[in-house]
């Protein structure tokens, strides 16, 4: 049999584009919306609660029955199983029953002939409220306690004698705002009724199992009688990992109630209001260190507003935790987390996961300390860096690939950094009204699941005996570029050009049992589940061949110009033709875990990260004193993405996570009324970044090296880790607010999203000290 070799790279080329690049651009590509609508097609709105916590006493839907192409009008009370839509703790409804817990919350659910009929007919719902205790922020959910799990900690030493003992001590702490996704398409699902019960589901998902179980049980049905599909999304960025399940199962009821196929396609603005954030964070920190700014000890607090519902947000709080430490050892240390219960949506799945709203508490902990000595930030980052006795994690894994010491060094050089510090203290000062700052920020982001049994993948590859090849995994595509690696890693199995293998959309009916696309891990479980299904047929191939032309199965060999057997030599469609006449199996699946994983939760030990992605970024900004806006004027970043699969996709990636970090640290801001009314609800009120807001200059280097651990090319994982990069534009904005009194000792109190009012406040702040 023919060895299985991970290391096997795939065949040095030209990165190949995006397989829908080219649909992208024409318009060809179909999203769930595209596909024709059926003449019996209903259309479905939601009629949303107005009120953040209250009891329903009343509700009178008979003007939206009455309503201009009202087919059906539905409540909780329709649903013939579960009323979940939730992906653990079964707290999420589908349709509110009895009491409401945030604005926007669907309490009734319509179908229509159009969508616009079914929005128009779901404002005329008239229902009546026993308003509730509503808690809408973090220090309203602190102070009565309202949690959705108990506070965790994780610890390290004896912190307080540490903390005591320190010869420089500092308290502070700051605010970290929510993002929205604000994935280009929207939520959509599009449901058909089949035979015997069955149900069919176009969705916009990251998690089609997920969708296909929670339908099936709200359906009152088994999963085999549930198909979930998924081509492509528009983006997701993890606002599909869970909150697609309550479209999709909107679109469900109404299929199954009905015995017509029913879309939603909900409103941007709806949308917005419904589906869940990035946690909003509040962080203090008692921290000490010694002159030279090596941190001896730290407590740091993380308080996080979770919104109504679970959701996701142990895993998601429990990873803020893992990346307290980014590149840091910390010998005394204490990390508290409390998960607070809001009236507010629920917050959810985003890009990092938790992981950047802990990795940007230590470096603006590194920031404080390094303004208090009056030393260079990067300085004091240096010197606090894991290195070898000095490797192990906070909750005890020990670091083995630690690269970050020397991509720092490397950035450092290839920026200029330390010219550039001068010149821009130069600058400063002799500028009155325009203020520059710079900062170099590395990042340290755990791959895998933490949650252990999610770490599973499988694939189904079909080869035909003319030679093409079909592929089908657990992996979903919304942009990132999943689909052409994994075609990549089998054509490479098989040495035949790309244009031979076929990408085919997720299915459950294919592959069962899939985990989400998400925790940066597709590429990584869905690679090697495929690997391993191409491998089979392989070896198939491989046998047969050595007793078809009587070789050793050592002297089969697949090259880009045939296959060889021996003295022979044929193209690889030649030999499929072949194998098939001589009923030799051209179909496997594949399966693959991550293996040596483990992580104890209650005692927050263990080893949840199979390896870690490594990068590091210097960013250079301009501020306005009089108006408190900035500009990005440079970039410039190394990052590490092991032995890549596919560099172009790879570059792709760390460009628009960096540029997607910038927004949620400096122009993305949520915005919430007393009411518990959402106010930042569409792109007239809310700003992602635009062309204009990317850096003047941005240069970005792949770092040359590979992953220690096998994995799929010895590739690394690049979904989430460049997002952290941009912390080093918040630290830049700090610096240079800070230079409107340089001879002060304290860093400006700065929150996230620094927008211009936020850098305003900072400066007067700053100078009044």
């Amino acid at each position: 049999m023919a060895e299985r070799d991970l290391d096997r790279p795939v065949r040095a080329k030209p990165s190949h584009p995006h397989d829908s690049a080219r649909l992208h651009v024409s318009g060809l590509a179909r999203y769930a919306d595209d596909v024709a609508e059926p003449a019996d097609m209903l259309h479905l709105a939601f009629g949303q609660s107005s009120q953040a916590h209250a009891r329903i006493t009343s509700m009178d839907l008979d003007a939206v029955r009455a309503a201009p192409g009202v087919v059906a009008v539905f409540t909780a009370a329709d649903i013939p199983g579960v009323n979940d839509v939730s992906p653990v703790a079964g707290d999420d409804r589908l349709l509110a029953d009895g009491e409401v817990l945030y604005v926007g919350q669907a309490v009734f659910l319509v179908a229509a002939n159009s969508q616009m009929a079914a929005r128009r007919a779901a404002r005329l719902g008239r229902i009546d409220y026993e308003p509730l205790p509503a808690l809408l922020d973090i220090a309203a959910a602190q102070a009565a306690g309202s949690r959705i799990e108990p506070t965790q900690r994780m610890a390290r030493g004896d912190v307080e004698p540490a903390l005591a003992a320190a010869p420089f001590s500092i308290t502070g702490g700051f605010d970290i705002g929510g993002q929205d996704h604000f994935y280009l398409e929207g939520q959509v699902a599009v449901a058909t009724p089949g035979e015997d019960g069955q149900m069919h589901i176009l969705s916009s998902t990251q998690h089609p199992s997920e969708v296909q179980h929670l339908v099936a049980h709200m359906l009152h049905c088994s999963s085999a009688d549930v198909t979930v599909e998924v081509r492509r999304m528009g983006g997701a960025f993890g606002g599909k990992e869970t909150q697609a399940a309550l479209f999709a199962g909107a679109a469900a009821l109404v299929a199954h109630r009905t015995g017509r196929p029913a879309k939603f396609r909900c409103d941007r603005d709806d949308d917005m209001a419904m589906t869940g954030k990035r946690h909003a964070f509040r962080i203090g920190y008692d921290v000490g260190f010694d002159a030279r700014g090596q941190v001896l000890a730290l407590k740091l607090r993380l308080a996080s507003r979770c919104g109504a519902t679970v959701d996701l947000s142990p895993a998601i709080n429990d990873r803020a935790m893992f990346h307290a430490d980014n590149c840091y050892y910390l010998p005394a240390v204490e990390i508290v987390s409390e998960r607070l219960k809001t009236n507010t949506v629920s917050d959810t799945a985003f890009r990092g996961f938790g992981g950047p709203q802990g990795m940007i508490a230590i470096e603006r902990i590194i920031d404080d300390v390094a303004a208090h000595l009056g030393l260079d930030p990067l300085d004091v980052r240096t010197i606090n860096l894991y290195r070898p006795g000095r490797d192990v994690t906070p909750y005890g894994m020990t670091i083995v690939d630690n690269i970050a010491p020397q991509i720092i060094d490397r950035v450092r050089a290839d920026a200029r950094y330390d010219a550039r510090s001068r010149e821009i203290a130069a600058f400063n000062a002799g500028s009155p009204v325009i203020r520059k700052g710079i900062a170099l920020t590395p990042v340290k982001f755990g791959i895998s699941f933490t949650t252990t049994h999610l770490n599973q993948a499988g694939a189904l590859v079909l080869v035909y005996a003319d030679g093409s090849i079909q592929i089908n995994h657990g992996g979903t595509e919304m942009g990132q570029g999943l689909y052409i690696k994994v075609a990549q890693v089998v054509a490479d199995v098989f040495a035949v050009p790309i244009d031979r293998v076929r990408i085919t959309a997720t299915r459950t009916d294919k592959v069962p049992n899939t985990s989400a696309t998400a925790a940066s891990s597709g590429a990584d479980l869905n690679g090697l589940a495929a690997y391993n299904a191409a491998m089979t047929i392989r070896e198939r191939l491989t046998a047969f061949a050595a007793r078809t032309f009587d070789c050793a199965i050592d002297d089969v060999h697949f090259t880009p110009d045939g296959v060889i057997a021996g003295q022979e030599s044929l193209s690889f469609a030649q030999l499929c033709r072949k194998a098939h006449i001589g009923r030799i199996s051209l179909a496997s699946t594949g399966y693959y875990a991550t293996p040596d994983i483990a992580y104890d939760r209650a005692a927050h030990k263990g080893r949840p990260f199979y390896y870690f992605a490594y990068g590091a970024a210097v960013s250079e900004v301009a501020v306005d004193l009089l108006t408190g806006e900035h500009k990005v004027l440079q970039v410039d970043i190394i990052h590490d993405v092991g032995r890549s699969l596919n560099p172009a996709i790879d570059t792709g990636q760390i460009e628009g996570g960096f540029l997607q970090g910038q927004g949620w640290l400096t122009t993305e801001e949520l915005v919430f009324d007393d009411k518990g009314r959402l106010l930042t609800h569409s792109p007239a009120t809310y700003k992602i970044p635009t062309a204009s807001d990317r850096p003047l200059r941005m240069t970005i280097s792949l770092w040359d090296g590979e992953n220690v651990q096998p994995t799929i090319n010895r590739s690394k994982a690049v979904g989430e880790p460049p997002f952290m990069l941009a912390i080093s534009v918040f630290s830049a904005l700090a610096r240079a607010i800070a230079s409107v009194a340089p001879d002060k000792r304290a860093l400006p109190s700065l929150s996230a999203p620094a927008t211009p009012e936020r850098i305003l406040r900072a400066v007067r702040e700053h100078r009044a000290q």
